[in-house]
């Protein structure tokens, strides 16, 4: 399954890069929270469904996050300049099951909320 959010806001990739590490993780998830220092591209979190390491990676265009231990595969990009909003920012994310509990879903879709609140936040003029 496969959900986005369009953020309206101009950034660049090196923007997005310097405003989204680790450690301000918080920063643009209040769903998610680090359980001790992070690293420069893992970190320990906790969040509605448990415990993971998040991993950081920079992708063209931004970052990929992945929960690493996650049964379902759950990671998302924050990426700008390319479709489908080449000026705005793409929040992509991403489970590797093609039907999931409505429940769940909506757990996602506030997790993804979320995010694309709080990057507008960061990045919104």
């Amino acid at each position: 399954m496969e959900f986005f959010r369009i953020i309206d806001t101009s950034t660049t990739e090196q923007q997005l890069r310097a405003a989204l590490p680790l450690s301000n993780l918080e920063a643009f998830s209040t769903e998610l929270i680090l359980l001790d220092t992070p690293g420069e591209h893992e970190a320990s979190i906790g969040g509605i469904w448990g415990e993971f390491t998040l991993q950081r990676t920079e992708i063209r265009g931004g970052l990929r996050f992945a929960l690493l231990e996650c049964p379902n595969a759950l990671c998302w990009t924050v990426t700008t300049g390319y479709a489908p909003a080449p000026d705005g920012i793409v929040l992509h994310l991403t489970i590797n099951r093609q039907n999931k509990a409505p429940q769940f879903v909506e757990e996602i879709e506030g997790v993804l909320e979320d995010m694309a609140r709080c990057l507008q936040g960061l990045f919104g003029e």
